[in-house]
């Protein structure tokens, strides 16, 4: 199972890798205009994602996923796709 994250001291906005949680590679305890929240992203083991692809496969992959999730990305530091588009992609 999990470890228990301690939102008391985690760093606001700065997100850290999380690999014995099953599902999930990334958790962040996320702070805006005076709210807090865990957020725990990105599909643990996934290889391939990058900032900077090298194949036309990696690209189209980067490409797709930013178009998916462009409009849950542009509601900011409180959403998943955020964060994954910030650390993974």
């Amino acid at each position: 199972m999990a470890e228990r994250v301690n939102k008391a001291k985690m760093a606001c906005n700065k997100p850290k890798r999380t690999p014995k949680h099953p599902t999930k590679s990334h958790v962040v305890k996320a702070c805006e205009g005076g709210k807090e929240k865990i957020i725990r992203f990105g599909q643990q083991g996934v290889s391939g994602a990058g900032k900077n692809p090298k194949t036309e496969a990696g690209k189209a992959r980067r490409k797709s996923f930013k178009a998916r999730h462009a409009k849950n990305i542009a509601k900011g530091k409180m959403s998943a796709a955020y964060w994954a588009n910030k650390v993974k992609w």
